[in-house]
Formats: C-alpha cells, sequence, structure tokens
C-alpha cells in the first residue's frame, strides 16, 4: 500500500512540475547562441589588485578556457582543469557590496567583471518571478542553500548565467550552457570532454 501512494506522489508531482515548466517556459525568452566573434570582443575588468580592462579573447588566446558566468559548483573542476592546462575564469555581471568577497571563498581562480553582460546575451535572458513557479528553482536553491551558498537581495538577481568551455585562439566554442532556470546546472562531464578538447 505504501508503495502504491509513493507512486501516486511522485506521479502527480511530476505532472505538476510538468504543467508549472510548460506554463513558465512560454514567457521565457529562448536563448541565442553566442559566436566567437561576439564574445571575444567583450571588454572584461579585473576585480582584484591594479584595476584594467581588457578584451576576453586574451582569457582563451594561448590556453583555451573554461568560463563560467555565475556557476559557483564548477570550482570543483579547477584541479583537473589545472592538470590539463585550461585555466577556469568566472565572468559577473555586477560588483555590489561584498558580493564578489562572499564568492571568493567558493572560487579560487580569477573573477572578471562583465558590465556589458555580454557573457550572458546575445540575448539577455532573466527569469523574474516566473522561477518561484518552477519546482527545480526550489530545489536548486534548497540545494544551494544546504551547500553553503547565500543569496541576497542586492543588485540585479533575474538574469541567467551559463557556461562556455573555448578553444585555443580561433578553434571555437567547444561547448556553451545556458541556465533554463535559476541554478541550472551543467553536466561536469560534458565540461571536462570539452576541456580535453582543448587540451
Amino acid at each position: 500500500m505504501a508503495a502504491i501512494i509513493a507512486n501516486a506522489v511522485a506521479t502527480v508531482s511530476s505532472l505538476v512540475t510538468g504543467v508549472m515548466n510548460y506554463f513558465t517556459d512560454m514567457f521565457l525568452t529562448p536563448p541565442q547562441t553566442a559566436s566567437l566573434r561576439y564574445l571575444e570582443e567583450t571588454e572584461l575588468k579585473t576585480l582584484q589588485g591594479e584595476r584594467r580592462t581588457l578584451k576576453a579573447k586574451t582569457l582563451w588566446q594561448n590556453s583555451g578556457a573554461v568560463i563560467m558566468a555565475e556557476a559557483a559548483e564548477l570550482s570543483s573542476l579547477k584541479p583537473l582543469l589545472d592538470e590539463i592546462g585550461v585555466p577556469l575564469y568566472a565572468v559577473v555581471k555586477e560588483d555590489v557590496g561584498t558580493e564578489i568577497q562572499n564568492f571568493r571563498p567558493y572560487f579560487k581562480g580569477e573573477i572578471f567583471l562583465d558590465e556589458k553582460r555580454r557573457f550572458y546575451g546575445p540575448r539577455e535572458r532573466s527569469m523574474g518571478f516566473l522561477g518561484f513557479l518552477r519546482v527545480g528553482v526550489w530545489m536548486n536553491g534548497f540545494r544551494a542553500f544546504r551547500n553553503g551558498f547565500f543569496g541576497n537581495v542586492s543588485g540585479e538577481g533575474f538574469v541567467l548565467g551559463g557556461v562556455f568551455v573555448i578553444g585555443r585562439g580561433q578553434q571555437g566554442i567547444f561547448l556553451e550552457h545556458r541556465e533554463i532556470e535559476f541554478g541550472d546546472k551543467v553536466d561536469v562531464e560534458h565540461v571536462m570532454w570539452a576541456a580535453r578538447r582543448v587540451a
């Protein structure tokens, strides 16, 4: 009897989740693929030491790179990426209050500021309050909270990010993952597969 009830609850939960996702998907802007030409001219600002501005292509020109636009959990891949000589960078869209300082314990690599939010484009997407209707957002938020990630209410918090694996020079973009909802994680195996292609 307990198994039947558990199966019924799981079925109803899946149905509700599917309906809510379908409903909210209708209002979400679909992602647009970024080209290497679009990304490489992005102006990034350093956030440590003497502040300077550089073109994004310098990050991957000689070694390729994995670039995460607000996906802190990828930090766990840094030792593996270091072994194959592919650096991991973080790109953030704003530097508000102590946000960057709070992020640093979870990320050991270099962090850059993308004020024009080109790594969040070419078609910038945001979820807004629709995110609160999606079960996945609540589950991702709970997982992040359990892992010690705490959000804040400062700045712009609705823009969806992504992850890029970019080859050396003009090799191109080997992987582009765009968040479907807040906390939507890229498959780390896919990231490592693409990074090994660079290496």
